[in-house]
């Protein structure tokens, strides 16, 4: 019993500094979907970022509890806990299963959508919230194109109506450092030529897995908890509250 206290102090301790790992793994679902979102066929993709913020938020006056218990023994406090480590193994269960579904799914649905808007650009200074939405995944991430800039050749060359020898990528392909680059293959030097795909897809998967790990750590470190309360409630068992 004397183990089991220190352990669910250890622990007490423990929840609260994941908790914060665990809400910054879910902001950055979020802030993920947000940025992207038009890229994204299914808005249910930060549907796991908010259950990591809810376990987070509920992670605190778990640990609370958990240092509690381990000073001064309350069966109230020891039913409450077992509660709450229920509550927190579903949602991070829910997360890191979410989490590792959505990176294995979202590849192929990021590479169609991402050609499809390509191929629905209508200019340099297009206007349209396809467009617009292409524009800003090339400037944040510093890329040209699904695979390359060579993806932009046919697409311009079809859509923009023009001959394909004069095919050009949008202004959105351009170094910053050039404040007179139009988009022209003749200067090759200008232009970003590495994908988007590679990039977004690089991000997707840290975020995700980097979810994946801290619900999955965090279910091991609460049915340790778990185990720990079993341990001392047996020393004051629920008599007249078998109900629970």
């Amino acid at each position: 019993r004397s183990f089991a206290r220190s352990l669910l102090r250890f622990l007490g301790f423990i929840f609260w500094g994941t908790a914060a790992a665990l809400a910054f793994a879910g902001v950055l679902v979020i802030l993920m979907y947000k940025n992207y979102r038009y890229l994204f066929q299914e808005s249910v993709l930060s549907l796991p970022g908010w259950l990591a913020v809810a376990a987070a938020l509920i992670l605190l006056p778990t640990g609370l509890l958990a240092i509690s218990i381990s000073a001064k023994s309350s069966r109230y406090q020891q039913g409450a806990l077992m509660y709450l480590l229920m509550v927190l193994l579903c949602l991070e269960t829910s997360s890191a299963v979410l989490a590792q579904f959505y990176s294995i799914r979202m590849v192929s649905e990021l590479k169609s959508t991402m050609g499809y808007l390509i191929y629905q650009h209508d200019g340099t200074h297009s206007q349209g919230p396809g467009s617009r939405a292409m524009d800003a995944v090339q400037r944040k991430l510093q890329c040209c194109g699904v695979q390359n800039y060579t993806d932009w050749l046919k697409a311009t060359a079809a859509s923009w109506h023009l001959p394909a020898e004069k095919a050009r990528v949008p202004e959105s392909c351009c170094k910053e450092k050039y404040s007179h680059c139009r988009g022209d293959l003749g200067h090759l030097e200008q232009l970003f030529q590495e994908g988007c795909l590679k990039k977004l897809e690089d991000r997707l998967h840290f975020v995700l897995l980097y979810m994946f790990w801290c619900c999955t750590v965090l279910s091991v470190l609460e049915l340790l908890a778990g185990v720990s309360n079993g341990i001392l409630m047996r020393q004051q068992p629920f008599h007249d509250l078998r109900i629970l």
